[in-house]
């Protein structure tokens, strides 16, 4: 971006899990006459509500929000097909002359958007199959361990215990006897954005205030029925008949997984909270790994730099 850039304006509020982007995001789309762009993993599936934080009702009437909601939660959805929605969302809300504020925490998605990915090979059905049957007999910590061989730098990136990130992993280096770390160093080359984005970050200096905001929020998920929510989705037929249904990419967010597992028996309510913020402190310690190399970002502690948030999105807007 330049100074000579004539692009409209678009906002980009990235941060960990639980440091406030959606509210500030609606406050500001408010002011400012903006729709906001859903840049998140688990909004995309209907029937995540409670545990994907998703704006309630009264929010999306008041600030128009962009894809959530866009697929039923054993639908397949991809980084690529979030980059052209959410292009496709850019493309509208500018045609009408309002303001697009990028809001969420999915570091593929906003770089998927941002960047573009690399034409690495597409997902297979046959070599995913006999990935989850090794893992069945050989556990995905072994699998991890195959994984280092090939692909150290890709080990390092992902836990032992991610399964769907090993599963792709090893999938994409079997189907072309290249690493995924080499393949994402061949960034495909992609259509200039229709706008110019400032990025800004918010995230608290302390990470003691972020655990306690992740475990206040958890609370307040498990108060408003979350597992409820999750005794609905395992009474969905399409789940129930899904041979592994926490394969599944929506099954594996935050919270869900931890309360599916907690009402198979595997955990009881004081391990499964316990689980839940340990999930959600680790996902947001993923997050802040990622955020750090966004050099072009602005970072704001949500709590103390309001001012300077302010004064940053009115000189840029």
């Amino acid at each position: 971006m330049t100074l000579n850039d004539k692009r409209p304006p678009a906002i980009a509020l990235m941060g960990p899990t639980a440091s406030g982007k959606t509210a500030l995001a609606l406050e500001w789309a408010q002011r400012l006459d903006g729709e906001i762009v859903s840049v998140d993993s688990a909004l995309v599936y209907r029937g995540l509500n409670i545990g994907a934080a998703k704006p309630s009702a009264r929010e999306r009437a008041q600030v128009r929000h962009h894809l959530i909601d866009l697929r039923e939660p054993w639908q397949p959805y991809s980084a690529a097909g979030f980059a052209a929605d959410a292009r496709a969302a850019l493309d509208d809300i500018v045609a009408r002359g309002k303001l697009p504020i990028l809001a969420g925490g999915t570091g593929l998605y906003f770089h998927a958007l941002l960047q573009g990915l690399s034409a690495m090979p597409a997902a297979d059905a046959a070599t995913r199959a006999q990935l989850a049957a090794e893992a069945d007999v050989r556990g995905w910590a072994a699998l991890h361990a195959e994984l280092a061989a090939v692909d150290a730098a890709a080990a390092a990136r992902i836990h032992a215990t991610d399964a769907q990130r090993i599963q792709r992993a090893l999938e994409v280096y079997r189907l072309s006897g290249r690493s995924i770390s080499d393949w994402r160093g061949d960034v495909s080359t992609t259509a200039r954005l229709p706008v110019r984005v400032l990025k800004l970050v918010l995230a608290p200096r302390e990470r003691a205030v972020l655990h306690q905001r992740i475990e206040t929020r958890f609370d307040a998920m498990l108060a408003q029925g979350l597992l409820e929510e999750v005794r609905g989705l395992r009474a969905r037929p399409e789940l129930q008949a899904h041979p592994r249904p926490l394969d599944l990419p929506a099954l594996r967010a935050v919270g869900y997984r931890q309360a599916w597992e907690h009402l198979d028996g595997l955990a009881d309510a004081a391990q499964f909270r316990q689980r839940g913020i340990q999930a959600t402190r680790q996902l947001a310690k993923r997050q802040l790994t990622w955020l750090r190399g966004e050099l072009d970002a602005r970072w704001f502690d949500p709590a103390g730099d309001r001012a300077g948030l302010e004064q940053a999105m009115a000189m840029f807007v």
